[in-house]
């Protein structure tokens, strides 16, 4: 008998998922965590956005509304205000673009702009015509887990098993939009570190991500900068978690995670690259 054959890789939005890709953050927001207020103009978002794509973006996931533990919500105005010239500035550059919202106009205003891709971080619940905008529009989609609300996540997460009852949430949420229409193949999950979990749930999810694949469909994990760093080593800045952040996505990778989330692209990139290299990979 010869070798058992390898499985082909996944797609998700066009691309072919046998190395890592980057999904770079773009945040148009005066309070994010980690670099609030850094991009909030315009023009300095566009060029933040070209630099990363010259850094290795495969994606650049767009923001206007901060989800960090505490924010408080803006106007879909407002969050329309923040990113739509920002999309249309970065539409055709190289990357893939993606909305970071949770509000069904703010999706179908930045699909028009040219995002396609939505990245919802409360898995197409917040808004009932969220599903629905992306169906009729035919975008890929991140569902990704969150406890709770922003306001409220990180009072007092509480699971029977984090790892499994992600799994098993996200396993419905795929099959109640299939039930809808959209297609297994649109779609990409995140567990959501750090969104209504405290440490022990999140080494829970990401020492056990790879069962995740059971699910057929992509995976997407977000660490970049995230406090849980500052849990395990000194509690430091965000932007001074880079390291911790690298050694999350490798573990991730070695764990079969596609897609990462992540703000340091080119640091990210290099660290995923030696990484393959040293396990003999050819697609690095």
């Amino acid at each position: 008998m010869g070798e058992p054959m390898e499985p082909e890789p996944l797609i998700f939005a066009g691309l072919t998922l046998d190395r890592p890709h980057l999904m770079a953050v773009v945040n148009v927001t005066p309070d994010s965590f980690s670099d609030g207020g850094d991009f909030l103009d315009t023009s300095v978002a566009i060029a933040h956005g070209k630099s990363l794509i010259a850094d290795g973006a495969d994606i650049l996931d767009i923001g206007g509304e901060s989800t960090r533990p505490g924010a408080n919500p803006i106007s879909i105005d407002e969050e329309c205000v923040r990113v739509i010239p920002v999309i249309e500035g970065l539409v055709g550059e190289g990357a893939l673009i993606s909305i970071d919202t949770r509000h069904a106009e703010v999706m179908q205003r930045a699909i028009k702009a040219g995002a396609s891709i939505v990245n919802d971080v409360t898995a197409l619940t917040h808004d009932p015509d969220s599903a629905q905008v992306c169906l009729d529009t035919g975008v890929d989609v991140v569902l990704m887990h969150m406890q709770g609300n922003p306001q409220t996540m990180q009072d007092n997460p509480t699971y029977d098993d984090a790892a499994l009852d992600i799994l098993n949430y996200m396993g419905e949420r795929i099959l109640v939009l299939e039930a809808m229409g959209i297609m297994r193949a649109k779609i990409a999950i995140d567990p959501g570190i750090g969104f209504g979990k405290n440490l022990d749930h999140n080494l829970q999810i990401l020492s056990g991500i790879d069962a995740f694949h059971a699910l057929g469909v992509p995976l997407l994990l977000g660490v970049s900068r995230k406090s849980f760093i500052t849990k395990i080593d000194q509690d430091v800045p965000p932007k001074d978690r880079v390291a911790g952040s690298i050694a999350a996505a490798i573990a991730g990778w070695d764990r079969g995670v596609q897609i990462f989330r992540v703000h340091d692209v080119a640091e990210t990139r290099q660290a995923l690259a030696v990484w393959q290299a040293i396990e003999g990979s050819e697609d690095y």
